[in-house]
């Protein structure tokens, strides 16, 4: 059965790889939206838009439908609300101090939200043995202002695959194999400039999914650079969605072929 909570959507197919789009959300619920001073495109800005249209790649899907400056799913519990300026980049999210129980909703939702995380991943686990997760975001590369430089891209890479909080010998032939393939896609005439760690090696979501499920639980923190929109005006390129999204999807058959090959060679005892 599928989980429609207000913050987020969970829907469940039938496979071991699971796509996800925690940062996709916009809204902000009726109770705190007096609260805040940042605005609407600020906000946007610092958002992952278009990421649950990637994420439609996979049957089984965790889709952000708050935005993360309501509560961040992405970071650990103790950092998951933006109380101060420091918490958002600098930014000044609100008009004033947050009451208590405003504070406690946000709570809440971050706890349901690893809840029923963690129901799926039971049983996606009970039935497949070994899991993947495409942990989709983007992040921005043009911060300090619409007529900005873009920032350099031997630190900026297109796609950033965060894997640092993994048993990366364990995976290895997974991880390999993902950047292989998502690397020899055609894109626009030439190959996306996909590399490791570089700008991320993956948030709080990641690395609670890695320290509970170490040996059957392996996620990709998937960060594309926002060339396919406008950061500053949030216009998108849906053309470079769709391209972006075709080159994802390429990646599918083989993960799903080197996941199988790691399920086999544990049940025969080789790979443990």
């Amino acid at each position: 059965m599928d989980t429609l909570h207000t913050a987020y959507t969970i829907e469940r197919g039938n496979s071991p790889l699971i796509t996800t789009a925690i940062h996709a959300g916009h809204e902000i619920r009726r109770g705190l939206s007096h609260y805040f001073q940042l605005s609407e495109s600020d906000r946007l800005r610092e958002e992952d838009p278009g990421t649950e249209i990637w994420a439609d790649i996979g049957e089984t899907r965790i889709i952000g439908r708050q935005s993360r400056f309501v509560v961040d799913l992405n970071r650990p519990p103790e950092k998951a609300i933006y109380l101060t300026p420091e918490d958002a980049w600098g930014l000044e999210v609100w008009q004033e101090k947050l009451p208590e129980r405003e504070i406690e909703i946000s709570r809440q939702t971050y706890n349901d939200f690893y809840a029923d995380v963690r129901r799926l991943l039971d049983e996606t686990a009970e039935k497949f043995g070994r899991f993947v997760v495409y942990d989709i975001h983007s992040y921005n590369h043009r911060r300090e202002g619409p007529e900005s430089e873009p920032a350099d891209p031997e630190a900026n890479p297109e796609v950033n695959i965060g894997t640092g909080s993994m048993d990366r010998k364990r995976w290895a032939p997974l991880v390999d194999g993902f950047i292989k393939s998502l690397q020899a896609y055609p894109f626009r005439g030439r190959q996306l400039d996909v590399r490791e760690n570089v700008k991320f090696q993956g948030g709080a979501f990641s690395q609670w999914i890695h320290r509970n499920y170490p040996d059957t639980g392996c996620v990709l923190a998937i960060e594309f650079k926002k060339i396919y929109m406008d950061e500053w005006t949030g216009v998108p390129d849906r053309e470079t969605i769709a391209k972006l999204r075709d080159a994802l999807a390429s990646t599918v058959p083989v993960t799903l072929k080197n996941l199988k090959i790691l399920n086999q060679k544990v049940y025969s005892g080789i790979f443990d």
